[in-house]
Protein backbone atom coordinates (compact mmCIF):
# COMPACT_ATOMS: atom_id res chain seq x y z
CA UNK A 1 0.00 0.00 0.00
CA UNK A 2 1.60 3.32 -1.06
CA UNK A 3 2.23 5.80 1.93
CA UNK A 4 2.43 9.33 1.67
CA UNK A 5 5.48 10.54 0.14
CA UNK A 6 6.58 7.52 0.56
CA UNK A 7 7.32 7.88 4.75
CA UNK A 8 6.54 5.79 6.96
CA UNK A 9 2.73 5.37 8.33
CA UNK A 10 2.53 7.50 11.35
CA UNK A 11 -0.19 8.58 14.59
CA UNK A 12 0.41 10.69 17.08
CA UNK A 13 -1.95 10.01 19.59
CA UNK A 14 -2.70 12.38 23.05
CA UNK A 15 -3.45 10.56 26.20
CA UNK A 16 -6.91 9.21 26.14
CA UNK A 17 -9.72 11.45 28.18
CA UNK A 18 -13.11 10.14 29.80
CA UNK A 19 -16.07 11.62 27.93
CA UNK A 20 -18.88 11.95 30.45
CA UNK A 21 -22.95 12.79 29.82
CA UNK A 22 -23.28 16.55 29.68
CA UNK A 23 -26.21 16.15 32.05
CA UNK A 24 -27.01 14.14 35.01
CA UNK A 25 -27.89 10.17 34.64
CA UNK A 26 -29.36 7.12 36.37
CA UNK A 27 -26.97 5.64 38.29
CA UNK A 28 -28.29 2.12 38.34
CA UNK A 29 -26.74 -1.78 37.41
CA UNK A 30 -28.79 -2.76 34.33
CA UNK A 31 -29.16 -6.28 33.90
CA UNK A 32 -28.64 -8.23 30.07
CA UNK A 33 -30.85 -10.44 28.33
CA UNK A 34 -30.03 -13.94 27.42
CA UNK A 35 -28.78 -13.31 24.08
CA UNK A 36 -26.61 -10.39 25.36
CA UNK A 37 -24.82 -12.73 28.06
CA UNK A 38 -23.97 -15.29 25.59
CA UNK A 39 -20.31 -15.61 26.46
CA UNK A 40 -19.26 -16.12 22.65
CA UNK A 41 -20.42 -12.08 21.87
CA UNK A 42 -18.06 -10.96 25.00
CA UNK A 43 -15.61 -9.34 22.74
CA UNK A 44 -15.16 -5.65 21.31
CA UNK A 45 -16.32 -5.56 17.96
CA UNK A 46 -13.72 -2.27 15.95
CA UNK A 47 -15.03 -0.66 12.62
CA UNK A 48 -13.52 2.60 11.35
CA UNK A 49 -15.63 5.15 9.41
CA UNK A 50 -13.99 6.97 6.56
CA UNK A 51 -14.95 11.09 6.07
CA UNK A 52 -13.14 12.80 3.42
CA UNK A 53 -12.61 16.62 3.22
CA UNK A 54 -15.26 18.50 1.94
CA UNK A 55 -13.05 21.15 0.35
CA UNK A 56 -14.41 23.55 2.84
CA UNK A 57 -13.35 26.41 4.32
CA UNK A 58 -14.63 25.33 8.10
CA UNK A 59 -13.18 26.56 11.27
CA UNK A 60 -15.02 23.36 12.47
CA UNK A 61 -12.80 20.84 13.88
CA UNK A 62 -14.18 17.03 14.04
CA UNK A 63 -12.12 16.03 17.43
CA UNK A 64 -14.20 18.65 19.08
CA UNK A 65 -17.18 18.24 17.40
CA UNK A 66 -17.74 14.43 17.86
CA UNK A 67 -16.36 15.15 21.64
CA UNK A 68 -18.82 17.29 22.47
CA UNK A 69 -21.69 14.99 20.38
CA UNK A 70 -20.69 11.78 22.57
CA UNK A 71 -20.91 14.00 25.59
CA UNK A 72 -24.77 14.73 24.46
CA UNK A 73 -25.58 11.69 23.18
CA UNK A 74 -24.67 9.70 26.82
CA UNK A 75 -27.56 11.32 28.08
CA UNK A 76 -30.01 9.30 26.14
CA UNK A 77 -27.00 6.38 25.89
CA UNK A 78 -26.24 6.35 29.25
CA UNK A 79 -25.31 2.80 29.90
CA UNK A 80 -22.50 2.89 27.40
CA UNK A 81 -20.79 5.39 29.57
CA UNK A 82 -20.66 2.61 32.85
CA UNK A 83 -18.93 -0.30 33.20
CA UNK A 84 -19.61 -4.33 32.27
CA UNK A 85 -18.49 -7.11 34.52
CA UNK A 86 -19.21 -10.98 34.34
CA UNK A 87 -19.52 -12.08 37.64
CA UNK A 88 -17.65 -15.41 37.74
CA UNK A 89 -20.09 -16.77 40.32
CA UNK A 90 -23.29 -16.53 38.31
CA UNK A 91 -21.65 -16.21 34.91
CA UNK A 92 -24.46 -13.00 34.24
CA UNK A 93 -22.82 -9.62 32.70
CA UNK A 94 -24.21 -6.65 34.24
CA UNK A 95 -23.88 -2.74 33.40
CA UNK A 96 -23.08 -0.25 35.79
CA UNK A 97 -23.60 3.06 34.66
CA UNK A 98 -22.09 5.89 36.72
CA UNK A 99 -21.13 9.06 35.31
CA UNK A 100 -18.22 9.13 36.58
CA UNK A 101 -16.48 6.10 34.44
CA UNK A 102 -17.40 7.59 31.38
CA UNK A 103 -16.30 6.87 27.31
CA UNK A 104 -12.45 6.41 26.72
CA UNK A 105 -12.08 8.51 24.31
CA UNK A 106 -8.46 9.29 21.92
CA UNK A 107 -7.47 12.24 20.08
CA UNK A 108 -5.07 11.16 17.31
CA UNK A 109 -3.12 12.86 14.47
CA UNK A 110 -1.98 11.02 10.88
CA UNK A 111 1.00 12.06 9.10
CA UNK A 112 -0.37 11.84 5.18
CA UNK A 113 -3.54 12.23 3.18
CA UNK A 114 -6.32 9.37 3.54
CA UNK A 115 -5.91 9.50 -0.35
CA UNK A 116 -2.65 8.24 -0.13
CA UNK A 117 -4.38 5.26 1.91
CA UNK A 118 -6.82 4.67 -0.61
CA UNK A 119 -9.21 5.77 1.99
CA UNK A 120 -8.60 2.46 3.26
CA UNK A 121 -10.33 0.42 0.59
CA UNK A 122 -7.06 -1.85 0.32
CA UNK A 123 -6.99 -3.47 3.87
CA UNK A 124 -3.76 -3.05 6.15
CA UNK A 125 -3.85 -4.31 9.37
CA UNK A 126 -0.57 -2.10 10.73
CA UNK A 127 -2.21 0.79 9.53
CA UNK A 128 -5.90 0.27 10.71
CA UNK A 129 -4.75 -0.66 14.04
CA UNK A 130 -3.57 2.64 14.44
CA UNK A 131 -6.82 4.28 13.87
CA UNK A 132 -8.40 2.48 17.07
CA UNK A 133 -7.38 1.25 20.23
CA UNK A 134 -7.59 -1.42 22.99
CA UNK A 135 -9.31 -1.54 26.11
CA UNK A 136 -7.26 1.13 29.10
CA UNK A 137 -4.81 0.20 31.64
CA UNK A 138 -7.93 0.73 34.04
CA UNK A 139 -10.15 -1.88 33.04
CA UNK A 140 -7.60 -4.45 34.63
CA UNK A 141 -9.11 -3.51 37.90
CA UNK A 142 -11.77 -5.69 39.10
CA UNK A 143 -12.26 -7.81 42.00
CA UNK A 144 -12.97 -11.61 43.16
CA UNK A 145 -16.02 -11.37 41.17
CA UNK A 146 -14.53 -10.47 37.81
CA UNK A 147 -13.01 -7.60 36.41
CA UNK A 148 -14.74 -4.16 34.83
CA UNK A 149 -14.74 -3.14 31.33
CA UNK A 150 -15.77 -0.23 28.67
CA UNK A 151 -18.64 -0.69 26.14
CA UNK A 152 -17.15 1.69 23.79
CA UNK A 153 -14.38 3.12 22.86
CA UNK A 154 -13.41 6.19 20.08
CA UNK A 155 -10.50 6.95 18.51
CA UNK A 156 -10.92 10.30 15.67
CA UNK A 157 -8.10 10.56 13.65
CA UNK A 158 -7.33 13.86 11.77
CA UNK A 159 -5.51 13.52 8.10
CA UNK A 160 -3.50 16.26 6.21
CA UNK A 161 -5.79 16.17 4.29
CA UNK A 162 -8.79 17.93 5.93
CA UNK A 163 -10.40 14.29 6.26
CA UNK A 164 -10.95 12.15 9.27
CA UNK A 165 -11.67 8.90 10.83
CA UNK A 166 -13.78 7.52 13.57
CA UNK A 167 -12.60 4.42 15.35
CA UNK A 168 -15.08 3.08 17.15
CA UNK A 169 -14.58 -0.37 19.40
CA UNK A 170 -18.37 -1.37 20.79
CA UNK A 171 -19.17 -4.36 23.27
CA UNK A 172 -20.95 -7.00 21.07
CA UNK A 173 -22.87 -8.16 24.55
CA UNK A 174 -24.60 -4.80 24.75
CA UNK A 175 -25.28 -3.74 21.01
CA UNK A 176 -25.90 -6.12 17.85
CA UNK A 177 -25.12 -4.39 14.76
CA UNK A 178 -28.25 -2.26 14.16
CA UNK A 179 -27.56 -1.18 17.92
CA UNK A 180 -24.58 -0.50 17.17
CA UNK A 181 -25.33 1.45 13.97
CA UNK A 182 -28.88 3.19 15.76
CA UNK A 183 -25.78 4.45 18.62
CA UNK A 184 -23.81 5.77 15.70
CA UNK A 185 -26.70 7.46 13.74
CA UNK A 186 -28.02 9.57 16.89
CA UNK A 187 -24.20 10.71 17.28
CA UNK A 188 -23.94 12.03 14.27
CA UNK A 189 -27.41 13.24 14.61
CA UNK A 190 -26.44 15.51 17.85
CA UNK A 191 -23.02 16.30 16.01
CA UNK A 192 -25.33 17.90 12.91
CA UNK A 193 -27.02 20.81 15.73
CA UNK A 194 -29.84 17.91 16.80
CA UNK A 195 -31.43 18.33 20.40
CA UNK A 196 -32.12 14.74 20.50
CA UNK A 197 -31.64 11.71 18.40
CA UNK A 198 -34.55 10.90 15.92
CA UNK A 199 -34.77 7.27 17.34
CA UNK A 200 -34.94 7.43 21.28
CA UNK A 201 -33.11 4.57 22.75
CA UNK A 202 -35.14 1.36 24.76
CA UNK A 203 -33.19 -0.73 27.10
CA UNK A 204 -35.91 -3.62 28.02
CA UNK A 205 -33.37 -6.80 27.83
CA UNK A 206 -35.86 -8.62 29.55
CA UNK A 207 -37.83 -8.57 26.34
CA UNK A 208 -35.34 -11.25 25.79
CA UNK A 209 -34.80 -12.96 28.90
CA UNK A 210 -35.46 -16.62 30.09
CA UNK A 211 -34.77 -18.45 32.97
CA UNK A 212 -35.34 -21.97 31.91
CA UNK A 213 -32.16 -23.35 30.12
CA UNK A 214 -32.64 -26.18 27.10
CA UNK A 215 -29.67 -28.39 25.79
CA UNK A 216 -29.15 -27.90 22.51
CA UNK A 217 -29.58 -30.50 20.31
CA UNK A 218 -26.51 -31.12 17.75
CA UNK A 219 -26.92 -30.15 14.01
CA UNK A 220 -24.03 -32.83 13.55
CA UNK A 221 -21.58 -34.83 15.44
CA UNK A 222 -18.46 -32.89 15.47
CA UNK A 223 -16.42 -36.11 14.08
CA UNK A 224 -18.29 -36.08 10.66
CA UNK A 225 -17.77 -32.80 10.35
CA UNK A 226 -15.44 -31.81 7.25
CA UNK A 227 -11.80 -31.46 7.96
CA UNK A 228 -9.19 -29.54 6.32
CA UNK A 229 -5.17 -29.55 6.24
CA UNK A 230 -5.00 -25.77 6.70
CA UNK A 231 -7.02 -26.09 10.18
CA UNK A 232 -6.20 -25.01 12.88
CA UNK A 233 -4.66 -22.27 11.08
CA UNK A 234 -0.85 -20.85 12.27
CA UNK A 235 -0.81 -17.81 9.68
CA UNK A 236 -4.14 -16.18 8.86
CA UNK A 237 -4.53 -13.09 6.60
CA UNK A 238 -7.23 -10.49 5.96
CA UNK A 239 -8.73 -9.61 2.51
CA UNK A 240 -11.38 -7.41 1.16
CA UNK A 241 -12.52 -9.00 -2.33
CA UNK A 242 -14.59 -6.52 -4.30
CA UNK A 243 -17.61 -7.87 -6.40
CA UNK A 244 -18.86 -6.28 -8.93
CA UNK A 245 -22.85 -5.40 -10.03
CA UNK A 246 -22.00 -6.94 -13.27
CA UNK A 247 -20.81 -10.08 -11.83
CA UNK A 248 -23.85 -10.33 -9.56
CA UNK A 249 -25.95 -9.59 -12.37
CA UNK A 250 -24.28 -12.16 -14.31
CA UNK A 251 -24.36 -14.86 -11.84
CA UNK A 252 -28.52 -13.87 -11.13
CA UNK A 253 -29.29 -14.90 -14.93
CA UNK A 254 -27.90 -17.70 -15.54
CA UNK A 255 -29.85 -19.34 -11.84
CA UNK A 256 -32.80 -17.41 -13.64
CA UNK A 257 -32.74 -19.21 -16.60
CA UNK A 258 -31.91 -22.61 -14.84
CA UNK A 259 -35.39 -21.73 -12.15
CA UNK A 260 -37.72 -20.22 -14.05
CA UNK A 261 -39.76 -17.60 -12.09
CA UNK A 262 -37.49 -17.91 -8.58
CA UNK A 263 -36.05 -14.10 -8.45
CA UNK A 264 -33.00 -14.66 -5.67
CA UNK A 265 -31.14 -11.96 -3.73
CA UNK A 266 -27.60 -11.13 -4.30
CA UNK A 267 -26.77 -11.93 -0.73
CA UNK A 268 -28.29 -15.43 -1.14
CA UNK A 269 -26.17 -16.17 -4.13
CA UNK A 270 -23.28 -14.73 -3.40
CA UNK A 271 -23.37 -16.34 0.03
CA UNK A 272 -23.34 -19.74 -2.19
CA UNK A 273 -20.84 -18.28 -3.91
CA UNK A 274 -18.31 -17.65 -1.53
CA UNK A 275 -19.29 -20.73 1.00
CA UNK A 276 -17.46 -22.80 -2.10
CA UNK A 277 -14.92 -20.99 -2.62
CA UNK A 278 -13.85 -21.07 0.91
CA UNK A 279 -14.43 -24.94 0.75
CA UNK A 280 -12.01 -25.36 -1.96
CA UNK A 281 -9.77 -23.07 -0.83
CA UNK A 282 -9.56 -25.02 2.57
CA UNK A 283 -9.08 -27.94 0.60
CA UNK A 284 -11.82 -29.49 2.42
CA UNK A 285 -12.71 -33.15 2.59
CA UNK A 286 -15.49 -34.37 0.46
CA UNK A 287 -17.42 -37.05 2.53
CA UNK A 288 -17.33 -34.53 5.52
CA UNK A 289 -20.34 -32.24 6.69
CA UNK A 290 -20.29 -28.56 6.08
CA UNK A 291 -22.58 -26.04 7.94
CA UNK A 292 -22.99 -22.22 6.62
CA UNK A 293 -24.85 -19.83 8.84
CA UNK A 294 -26.04 -15.90 8.90
CA UNK A 295 -27.18 -13.49 10.86
CA UNK A 296 -31.27 -12.67 10.95
CA UNK A 297 -32.73 -9.62 12.47
CA UNK A 298 -35.76 -10.88 14.91
CA UNK A 299 -36.95 -7.53 15.99
CA UNK A 300 -40.23 -7.57 13.90
CA UNK A 301 -40.42 -11.70 14.41
CA UNK A 302 -42.03 -11.90 18.15
CA UNK A 303 -45.06 -10.66 19.13
CA UNK A 304 -45.17 -8.43 20.53
CA UNK A 305 -42.37 -6.69 18.68
CA UNK A 306 -39.37 -5.83 20.50
CA UNK A 307 -39.91 -1.59 20.29
CA UNK A 308 -37.96 0.36 18.07
CA UNK A 309 -34.88 2.10 19.93
CA UNK A 310 -33.97 -1.51 21.10
CA UNK A 311 -30.34 -1.84 21.03
CA UNK A 312 -29.51 -4.86 22.22
CA UNK A 313 -28.74 -8.02 20.68
CA UNK A 314 -31.81 -9.24 18.88
CA UNK A 315 -30.89 -11.54 16.16
CA UNK A 316 -31.13 -15.38 14.95
CA UNK A 317 -28.45 -17.67 13.21
CA UNK A 318 -30.19 -19.57 10.90
CA UNK A 319 -28.19 -22.65 9.59
CA UNK A 320 -28.15 -25.38 7.20
CA UNK A 321 -25.94 -28.53 6.84
CA UNK A 322 -24.69 -29.82 3.55
CA UNK A 323 -22.30 -33.00 2.43
CA UNK A 324 -18.70 -31.18 1.16
CA UNK A 325 -19.34 -32.85 -2.48
CA UNK A 326 -22.63 -30.89 -2.86
CA UNK A 327 -21.10 -27.75 -1.85
CA UNK A 328 -18.08 -27.92 -3.98
CA UNK A 329 -18.86 -30.16 -6.48
CA UNK A 330 -22.57 -30.15 -7.17
CA UNK A 331 -25.23 -27.27 -8.57
CA UNK A 332 -24.89 -23.45 -7.02
CA UNK A 333 -28.68 -23.53 -7.81
CA UNK A 334 -29.15 -26.08 -4.70
CA UNK A 335 -27.24 -24.00 -2.18
CA UNK A 336 -28.76 -21.01 -3.45
CA UNK A 337 -31.92 -22.49 -2.67
CA UNK A 338 -30.64 -23.76 0.88
CA UNK A 339 -30.16 -20.20 1.84
CA UNK A 340 -33.20 -18.80 0.93
CA UNK A 341 -35.14 -21.57 2.03
CA UNK A 342 -33.39 -21.47 5.14
CA UNK A 343 -34.25 -17.32 5.74
CA UNK A 344 -38.33 -18.44 5.06
CA UNK A 345 -38.61 -21.42 7.39
CA UNK A 346 -36.14 -20.61 10.16
CA UNK A 347 -37.99 -17.33 11.95
CA UNK A 348 -41.02 -18.27 14.06
CA UNK A 349 -41.57 -17.22 18.31
CA UNK A 350 -40.60 -20.49 18.56
CA UNK A 351 -37.30 -21.33 16.94
CA UNK A 352 -36.18 -18.00 18.57
CA UNK A 353 -36.98 -19.18 22.05
CA UNK A 354 -35.89 -22.22 21.60
CA UNK A 355 -32.25 -20.41 21.06
CA UNK A 356 -32.25 -18.88 24.18
CA UNK A 357 -33.15 -21.35 25.90
CA UNK A 358 -30.24 -22.64 24.33
CA UNK A 359 -28.44 -19.29 24.95
CA UNK A 360 -28.74 -19.86 28.57
CA UNK A 361 -28.07 -23.40 29.05
CA UNK A 362 -24.88 -22.33 27.61
CA UNK A 363 -24.06 -19.75 30.18
CA UNK A 364 -25.05 -21.60 33.16
CA UNK A 365 -22.23 -23.77 32.07
CA UNK A 366 -19.74 -21.38 31.41
CA UNK A 367 -19.34 -22.52 27.39
CA UNK A 368 -17.44 -19.61 25.54
CA UNK A 369 -16.90 -21.45 22.53
CA UNK A 370 -19.25 -23.68 20.66
CA UNK A 371 -18.41 -23.57 16.81
CA UNK A 372 -16.43 -26.24 15.18
CA UNK A 373 -14.36 -26.50 12.45
CA UNK A 374 -16.20 -26.54 8.79
CA UNK A 375 -18.43 -23.61 9.40
CA UNK A 376 -18.83 -20.57 7.64
CA UNK A 377 -20.80 -17.73 9.40
CA UNK A 378 -21.84 -14.86 7.07
CA UNK A 379 -23.32 -11.16 8.20
CA UNK A 380 -24.73 -8.43 6.10
CA UNK A 381 -23.62 -4.75 6.81
CA UNK A 382 -24.92 -3.18 4.24
CA UNK A 383 -28.26 -2.91 5.36
CA UNK A 384 -27.12 -0.47 8.30
CA UNK A 385 -26.72 2.21 5.63
CA UNK A 386 -24.14 3.53 7.68
CA UNK A 387 -21.54 4.74 4.76
CA UNK A 388 -24.72 6.70 3.11
CA UNK A 389 -26.77 8.02 5.78
CA UNK A 390 -24.45 9.11 8.61
CA UNK A 391 -23.00 12.98 8.05
CA UNK A 392 -21.24 14.50 11.02
CA UNK A 393 -21.30 17.83 9.25
CA UNK A 394 -18.83 16.57 6.68
CA UNK A 395 -20.43 14.73 3.80
CA UNK A 396 -21.60 11.43 4.09
CA UNK A 397 -18.89 8.60 4.87
CA UNK A 398 -17.02 7.50 1.54
CA UNK A 399 -15.91 3.56 3.54
CA UNK A 400 -16.60 1.20 6.60
CA UNK A 401 -14.58 -1.38 7.34
CA UNK A 402 -14.38 -3.87 10.39
CA UNK A 403 -11.15 -4.79 11.78
CA UNK A 404 -10.03 -8.56 11.73
CA UNK A 405 -11.87 -10.09 15.03
CA UNK A 406 -12.86 -13.92 16.04
CA UNK A 407 -16.15 -14.49 16.28
CA UNK A 408 -16.38 -17.56 15.47
CA UNK A 409 -12.53 -18.92 15.68
CA UNK A 410 -10.86 -16.46 13.08
CA UNK A 411 -11.66 -18.06 9.39
CA UNK A 412 -15.20 -18.83 9.72
CA UNK A 413 -16.75 -15.27 9.52
CA UNK A 414 -17.35 -13.55 6.09
CA UNK A 415 -18.72 -9.80 6.06
CA UNK A 416 -20.76 -8.44 2.55
CA UNK A 417 -20.28 -5.07 3.31
CA UNK A 418 -21.29 -1.52 0.69
CA UNK A 419 -18.47 -1.03 -1.24
CA UNK A 420 -16.01 2.57 -0.74
CA UNK A 421 -17.94 5.09 -2.94
CA UNK A 422 -14.40 6.50 -3.91
CA UNK A 423 -14.65 3.78 -6.28
CA UNK A 424 -16.78 4.37 -9.23
CA UNK A 425 -16.65 1.11 -11.22
CA UNK A 426 -18.39 -0.49 -7.45
CA UNK A 427 -21.73 0.85 -7.62
CA UNK A 428 -23.70 -1.45 -7.01
CA UNK A 429 -21.65 -3.96 -5.90
CA UNK A 430 -20.40 -5.71 -2.55
CA UNK A 431 -17.17 -6.18 -0.85
CA UNK A 432 -16.39 -9.36 0.96
CA UNK A 433 -14.88 -9.55 4.05
CA UNK A 434 -12.78 -13.10 4.48
CA UNK A 435 -9.77 -14.20 6.72
CA UNK A 436 -8.22 -17.38 5.66
CA UNK A 437 -4.94 -19.47 6.21
CA UNK A 438 -2.35 -17.23 3.93
CA UNK A 439 -1.64 -20.74 2.47
CA UNK A 440 -5.00 -20.36 0.98
CA UNK A 441 -5.70 -17.11 0.15
CA UNK A 442 -4.25 -17.28 -3.30
CA UNK A 443 -6.53 -19.99 -4.49
CA UNK A 444 -9.51 -18.32 -2.64
CA UNK A 445 -9.26 -15.70 -5.13
CA UNK A 446 -8.53 -17.54 -7.74
CA UNK A 447 -12.22 -18.80 -7.45
CA UNK A 448 -13.61 -15.23 -7.20
CA UNK A 449 -12.08 -14.46 -10.29
CA UNK A 450 -13.98 -16.96 -12.43
CA UNK A 451 -16.99 -14.61 -11.61
CA UNK A 452 -15.23 -11.83 -12.44
CA UNK A 453 -14.28 -12.88 -15.61
CA UNK A 454 -18.06 -13.60 -16.31
CA UNK A 455 -17.54 -17.71 -16.72
CA UNK A 456 -20.84 -18.09 -15.16
CA UNK A 457 -22.03 -21.27 -17.29
CA UNK A 458 -20.50 -23.75 -15.70
CA UNK A 459 -20.97 -22.23 -12.32
CA UNK A 460 -24.51 -23.14 -11.49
Amino acid sequence: MATHESKPFFVNRKDIVFVKPSKSTPQEVLLLSTMDNDPTLEYIGQTIQVYKSNDLESPKDPVAVIKEALSKVLVFYYPLAGMLKRHKNDGRLRLYCNAGAGVPFLEASANCKLSSLHYLDCLDIAVTKKLVFDRPDDEIDGDEEGCYYHPLLIQVTRFSCGGFTIGMGMSHSVCDGFGAAQFYRALAELASGKSEPTVNPVWERNRLLVTTPEEPKSLVDKAFLATSPHIPPSDVVHEFYNVSSESIKRLKKALRANESGENYTSFEILAAYVARAKFRSLEMNLDGYTVLSFTANIRNHLSPHIPDGYYGNAFFEPRMIMIGKDLSEGPLLKVVKMIANSKKKAITTESIMTLLRNMEWFIEKKVKSRVARGWTFFTDWRNLNLIEEVDFGWGASVNMIPLPFDVHGFIDLCVFMTPCRMDSLMKGGMRVFVSLPRACMAKFKEEMDVLKRGEVNNLI
